[in-house]
């Protein structure tokens, strides 16, 4: 049974934090990258950070780099997404996304435009005064 459980979202003022969980089952994180994205009404989803398998190596969108840190914990079968010095234009439904052997071999440069083979249910992510 392949899964994927977000979980970490709610509500944050500017500058605040928040560290957002994609629990993975059915699969390991020794084959599979993962992904976050996400999306706001009206706009198209974006792609936010991603860490690849099995290395481990991190890539970042421009507009969170430095703010975002994504990491994964391989016992738990966990990628975390902490998110510093939170705007109110980083609000949006958070998604993460898993891409068997993704990697520099199979594309991972270009992480935020290749399809994904499971994808979680979001979880809302809102920065607002």
């Amino acid at each position: 049974q392949v899964q994927l459980v977000e979980s970490g979202g709610g509500l944050v003022q500017p500058g605040g934090s928040l560290r957002l969980s994609c629990a993975a089952s059915g699969f390991t994180l020794h084959y599979y990258g993962i992904a976050w994205f996400r999306q706001a009404p009206g706009k198209e989803r974006e792609g936010v950070s991603c860490i690849s398998s099995p290395d481990g190596n991190t890539y970042y969108a421009p507009s969170v780099k430095g703010r975002f840190t994504i990491s994964r914990d391989i016992a738990k079968n966990t990628v975390y997404l902490q998110m510093d010095s939170l705007k109110p234009e980083d609000t949006a439904v958070y998604y993460c996304g898993a891409r068997w052997q993704l990697n520099r071999g199979f594309g991972v440069r270009d992480w935020y435009s290749l399809d994904y083979d499971y994808w979680g249910q979001g979880t809302q992510v809102t920065v607002s005064s």
